[in-house]
């Protein structure tokens, strides 16, 4: 799509205003329309950008984009694929119960690879939990005797439960 010619037609716009001007408002108007040149074309793309998202919000399965080529905008509309549905999720256990008042809690050092650790906290982050809940957590779920698990063990320092 060239917009030139809508930006030709804002100059012409602003020359037939300044026409039954004085000679020095005629320059100014001439002046003018060059100078909002860029400001136009940029407002120009994100008219279109705001009716391409009006479109795509009202088509189903089809997004419509603006691209810029060459420094023209084109509008592209695309098929999208839904895709394949995804199975559920597995019910997310219980936060585990605090223990009894007359229990006591003991102090683990654990050390975790930065990695891991990083995954665990957005882990728990994700359900909203404390890291020392949401490790409880997966410690219990280990003893637990209904579920079936199978052993792994990964190298000669890293070994865990999988369900």
């Amino acid at each position: 799509m060239e917009l030139t010619q809508y930006v030709e037609a804002l100059r012409g716009s602003l020359a037939a205003a300044g026409q039954a001007a004085a000679d020095d408002v005629r320059d100014a108007a001439e002046r003018l329309s060059y100078a909002v040149e860029p400001s136009l074309r940029l407002t120009l793309l994100e008219a279109l950008g705001d009716a391409a998202a009006e479109i795509t919000h009202q088509l189903d399965d089809i997004v419509v984009e603006v691209r810029l080529r060459g420094g023209d905008p084109e509008m592209v509309a695309t098929e999208t694929v839904a895709a394949p549905p995804r199975p559920p999720h597995p019910p997310v256990p219980p936060v585990p119960p605090s223990p009894p008042e007359d229990e006591g809690t003991s102090r683990v050092s654990l050390r975790l690879p930065e990695t891991l650790k990083v995954r665990v906290e957005e882990a728990a982050a994700a359900e909203g939990m404390s890291v020392n809940a949401w490790l409880i957590r997966a410690v219990l779920q280990t003893f637990e005797p209904a579920r079936s698990s199978t052993r792994v063990s990964v190298g000669r320092n890293l070994s865990g439960w999988v369900r």
